[in-house]
């Protein structure tokens, strides 16, 4: 039986299309995009209909398509067929036996009220801003870990931080009073927001890839936007590298000189931070060529994001300036 006819494992199909085997068991769990059929032995396989759903959840991401809403088209467009029934082998009738005497019919319960549970399409739907904003003002850490585990497993990490995080956080700031007040709320939401993006699988390529290097600016110490950022390239197969707050750009030199990066990407919140001036002294970012300086990062592109930059920028850094870019810049250097 060939390799084709037995179907696929999940080290062939990562080897085929460049997804890392979390990846593609998380479109399994997440969106049902798994292997579809059981070799001789009873092991789940892919098959030829099975690539064809993840080269087009493939091609659809790599254009922006969030994960939740790919996998939602590729469903629809290339569904999975229902295997046919197996009959049951009807048995051989037995002896009739004896009819017995009949029970006096009893009383009938009256029915009771039935929970109303909706399509399960509803059930899905993540919370609103509002649910998150009120369980973390309770102070209910379980609780915004549920919605934030919840939302993240069924929208992917850009819908989470795009449409629940940041409008719950700006709720949150727009309700403190600068006595300190409010303070409370907003560190326990993020704390939460840190431990549910550190849950998510990270991208995983092989040793000899190149990964994407994050870093905020030095004495920057606002740090969910780069875990977010790394979480969601990790959703999409990017491996990444997170060195945290306040990296002085000595530390982030011999960071890149070590990792080579293809892409480095630096955060700057607070005007305070966000001095182009020292973007300058980063290694050179020269292309792949044979008689560059043995200390130069090859081919490395560096990108900033954050209200905080301010003034020029040196030649080859880009800046951003949403979530959605930034995402969009550096998958489209990497993948």
């Amino acid at each position: 039986m060939s390799e084709e006819e037995a179907g696929y494992g999940i080290g062939a199909v990562s080897r085929q299309l460049g997804v890392p085997a979390p990846t593609l068991r998380t479109w399994n769990l997440r969106y049902g995009l798994g292997p579809s059929r059981r070799s001789p032995g009873g092991h789940r396989r892919y098959d030829a209909g099975d690539l064809r759903r993840l080269r087009e959840m493939q091609r659809l991401i790599a254009q922006g398509v969030p994960p939740a809403e790919a996998a939602r088209h590729v469903l629809t467009t290339l569904p999975i067929p229902v295997p046919e029934p197996v009959p049951e082998p009807v048995p051989e009738p037995g002896p009739v036996a004896e009819p017995g005497p009949v029970a006096e019919p009893g009383p009938v319960a009256e029915p009771g009220p039935v929970a109303d549970t909706g399509p399960a399409s509803a059930r899905a739907v993540p919370p609103g801003p509002d649910a998150l904003v009120e369980a973390a003002g309770r102070l209910d850490g379980h609780a915004v870990s549920v919605l934030l585990d919840g939302a993240l497993a069924a929208r992917g990490v850009r819908w989470t931080w795009e449409r629940l995080i940041l409008p719950a956080f700006d709720t949150i700031c727009a309700g403190q009073n600068g006595d300190g007040t409010g303070i409370d709320v907003e560190h326990l939401l993020s704390d939460q927001i840190l431990a549910s993006l550190h849950r998510l699988p990270g991208g995983r390529l092989p040793s000899r890839s190149r990964p994407v290097l994050l870093a905020c600016a030095e004495d920057e110490q606002h740090t969910l936007p780069v875990h977010a950022l790394a979480a969601a390239l990790g959703e999409l197969g990017v491996q990444t590298r997170v060195l945290g707050a306040r990296t002085p750009y000595a530390a982030l030199a011999h960071a890149m000189r070590r990792l080579r990066p293809v892409v480095v990407f630096l955060w700057s919140q607070q005007t305070t931070t966000g001095d182009t001036g020292p973007l300058a002294s980063l290694p050179d970012v020269l292309p792949d060529t044979p008689d560059v300086p043995p200390d130069a990062v090859h081919g490395c592109r560096v990108v900033v994001g954050g209200p905080g930059w301010s003034g020029d920028l040196p030649s080859g850094v880009v800046k951003v300036t949403t979530f959605e870019k930034a995402v969009h810049q550096i998958t489209g250097i990497v993948l």
